[in-house]
């Protein structure tokens, strides 16, 4: 009767997904209304237990701080300048101002971590600046969607602290694992742009020295550097104190966020009111965050007191699936999942269902939790609710048809998956630098 309960709540799930109802009331509305059924008024006491280890989650702590940070640097606008000078000095190459994207939005992931702040940003900046080059509608796209997503891989990154939280793994070591992957995609990136452009010139043409002689090269090295120096010592500043064993994650992201106040004044963007907004944002994504979290702990006890464990591993036994057919399941269904939930839905389902499995098998969560974010990249780019495909129609507008972003974001999701698949072959380029580091 119990397996029955959680196999009827999982469909429950997946018709309140599909009805469009919040994952929050999705999920501790069923965790409810079954754990009523199932377990009576001792729900009650189950659901306070969930919530109270949820909030202390010491893990969790850095998570406001990562995101505080995030609003004060999108509040600098330290990446107008920045894209202003690679575009220039990048520009003689073929897919140059494309390049430029690229590397923009990878120093600006990895300073954020919000991918909504990465698109919108990227796109105001390079939109109409690529479209008046001559560059393809379609490459367009896809250089913002995806330069934008690294958001949430590159370190510091929010779904990173949520994932160390839920697997039980130090937050400083998953940043680390995260680290080369997370540069290998920026680096496929630019080299699929390099040949595209290269083979196709049309659809990346370089500046023309009218163009270029707007800017001098040593204005253009200027200002990259004026404008690199100060997110890179942030970066190291983080990173940096994470890897030597200075800091703790949590303080790493309060030092980050003090970083970051400073740069917004030496932007001269300091205001009351940027604070005022940027601690507003901070508290209602931080809120939000939790509340979901709150919800899909009480769900996941539910489920899996009802027997859904149980479930699951009798449905591989009859698959017939060995250790690696259970990870490419997994990773099947985090992209299929992709198409139609955002990244924080997928592994709220997603790893409590799988991560018993997964280490009775014998895998490293570490690897695995990094994989699995590595691969949660294509949840922002696959329709058909793809967050980066709307936020970049919602700063293009009608200057670029909605058929062209859906195929333009199409080589980067194969991009990821080959990336997946790279880090599954060889696990050294996630698993070295946590190994050698003080984290």
């Amino acid at each position: 009767m119990s397996n029955l309960l959680a196999i009827l709540m999982f469909t429950g799930l997946g018709v309140g997904l599909a009805s469009g109802l919040p994952l929050a009331f999705v999920l501790g509305g069923l965790a409810f209304m079954f754990g009523m059924y199932g377990w009576g008024p001792e729900t009650l006491t189950i659901f306070t237990n969930s919530a109270y280890n949820t909030m202390n989650n010491s893990s969790l702590t850095a998570l406001p701080l990562f995101v505080l940070m995030a609003n004060f640097l999108t509040a600098s606008n330290m990446t107008e300048g920045l894209f202003e000078s690679a575009r220039f000095l990048l520009g003689k190459l073929r897919g140059g101002v494309g390049l430029a994207v690229i590397l923009v939005a990878t120093v600006f992931a990895a300073c954020t971590g919000v991918v909504g702040a990465s698109v919108i940003t990227m796109g105001l900046l390079s939109i109409t600046a690529l479209i008046n080059y001559g560059y393809s509608k379609r490459l367009t796209a896809g250089l913002v969607c995806a330069g934008g997503s690294l958001g949430i891989l590159i370190p510091p990154s929010i779904m990173l602290v949520v994932m160390a939280a839920m697997a039980q793994v130090s937050v400083g070591k998953l940043f680390l694992a995260a680290f080369v992957p997370g540069f290998l995609l920026s680096i496929s990136y630019i080299v699929y742009t390099l040949l595209l452009c290269w083979k196709y010139p049309e659809m990346g043409p370089a500046l023309s020295e009218e163009e270029l002689a707007k800017m001098p090269v040593k204005q253009r090295i200027i200002g990259s550097l004026k404008n690199l120096v100060p997110p890179s010592l942030l970066i190291l500043g983080v990173l940096g104190s994470i890897y030597a064993g200075i800091a703790t994650p949590t303080e790493a992201s309060g030092i980050g966020a003090v970083m970051a106040l400073i740069m917004s004044i030496c932007y001269g963007k300091f205001s009351i009111e940027m604070i005022k907004f940027s601690v507003i944002e901070t508290a209602k994504t931080s809120t939000m965050c939790m509340v979901i979290l709150m919800c899909a702990s009480c769900f996941t006890n539910m489920f899996l007191g009802l027997g859904g464990d149980e479930v699951v591993q009798r449905l591989i036994v009859t698959l017939g699936l060995e250790k690696w057919g259970i990870f490419t399941l997994m990773m099947v269904v985090v992209f299929i999942l992709g198409c139609f939930l955002d990244w924080i839905g997928i592994v709220m389902i997603v790893l409590p269902i799988f991560m018993p499995i997964m280490r009775d098998n014998g895998f490293d969560m570490i690897w695995l939790m990094t994989t699995t974010a590595v691969m949660l990249q294509t949840c922002f780019l696959t329709p058909p609710v793809g967050y980066a495909l709307f936020y970049f129609k919602g700063v293009a507008g009608d200057s670029v048809p909605t058929r062209d972003i859906y195929m333009g974001i199409i080589p980067f999701v194969i991009l990821v998956v080959i990336v997946v698949v790279l880090v599954t072959l060889f696990p050294d380029l996630v698993l070295w630098l946590p190994n050698h580091s003080n984290a």
